[in-house]
């Protein structure tokens, strides 16, 4: 097992790790949507939070030595469902063809209070 860590996304919060290796897999945290030069939040709305979570999400991914097209499924957490349509457009854009699995869920509260969190698993090819 291989720690993955980069200053390009925002230091954890807690007791866990940004990404783990586990052979040739590897296991994103949840990211927030916090800028990591200044640990804010990347604005108020879904779409500006989204796009920042996906590129906390991107930074260690290429902290690993992977890219975007090694991401197989991502978990969306979402403070309120009916920001849905918001975050998937945003989503959808960053992916563009590529389309990893993927679940999303309503949750009552996310880590300080941001809209929505994402993790991801990556495979090496």
């Amino acid at each position: 097992m291989k720690i993955i860590s980069t200053k390009h996304a925002p230091a954890a919060v807690g007791p866990y790790s940004q990404g783990v290796m586990a052979g040739d897999t590897l296991y994103v945290s949840g990211q927030i949507p916090y800028v990591p030069e200044t640990m804010k939040p990347a604005g108020d709305d879904i779409q500006s939070q989204t796009k920042q979570s996906l590129m906390n999400v991107l930074a260690i991914v290429k902290e690993a030595g992977l890219k975007k097209e090694n991401i197989i499924k991502c978990g969306v957490f979402l403070k309120d469902l009916s920001m849905f349509k918001d975050m998937n457009a945003v989503y959808a854009e960053f992916f563009g063809d590529h389309k990893p699995a993927r679940f999303a869920v309503e949750v009552r509260r996310l880590p300080l209070d941001v809209l929505i969190e994402i993790d991801a698993i990556v495979v090496k090819e």
